[in-house]
């Protein structure tokens, strides 16, 4: 009887342990690297060059966790499935490399080579994953240029076709390209 009980709760501690340990598994996710062109020499005129000013992220997407809207006030924030790198660093290398690939006469990067250049900013209010299933990515951007301003809004949501943080985070990097299409299009339009 002794055996048995000892047994049993030897069986229900390694079960216990076992359970604690995989519950503290981290995943870390990275937005998949869009189609990069290789670093061709290009010649840009000078009127031709955007600085990304920066990408500003709600204070509720600011942590290391993926966020997910629960129901219509509710939101949480993954303590396991966490970004690898943050979310601002990840948006902002996307976007200049998704612009840079879709505008080939025009040059995008993060730093101000001079006080002419064309600016862009961007401010994420929502990029995350929502209870009915759907990703979520809104907020505004705002292109500056020889006086004028373009200030756009937009509101992306895309279903996830699984389920799952791996789905959510590569149906959100197909939001943000579409995004950037959206900007690319504009700027195009530019003479």
């Amino acid at each position: 009887m002794k055996n048995v009980l000892l047994t049993g709760l030897f069986i229900t501690i390694l079960m216990t342990l076992t359970a604690c340990s995989n519950t503290n598994q981290k995943t870390y996710y990275q937005l998949p690297v869009s189609t990069v062109t290789g670093s061709e020499k290009r010649n840009i005129a000078e009127n031709k060059q955007i600085y990304l000013v920066d990408i500003n992220v709600a204070d509720f997407l600011n942590g290391l966790g993926i966020v997910y809207q629960v129901n219509d006030v509710q939101y949480i924030m993954a303590n396991n499935n966490l970004w690898a790198s943050s979310l601002h660093a990840q948006l902002q290398r996307e976007l200049i490399n998704s612009l840079n690939n879709q505008l080939s006469n025009w040059l995008i990067i993060s730093q101000m080579l001079n006080h002419n250049m064309h600016q862009l900013m961007v401010n994420v209010y929502g990029f995350h994953g929502r209870y009915d299933g759907k990703a979520i990515i809104q907020g505004e951007w705002i292109f500056t240029y020889n006086n004028h301003v373009i200030k756009r809004q937009f509101d992306i949501e895309l279903p996830q076709t699984e389920d799952g943080y791996d789905a959510l985070v590569r149906t959100l990097a197909k939001g943000w390209q579409q995004l950037s299409i959206d900007i690319a299009n504009v700027i195009y339009q530019i003479r």
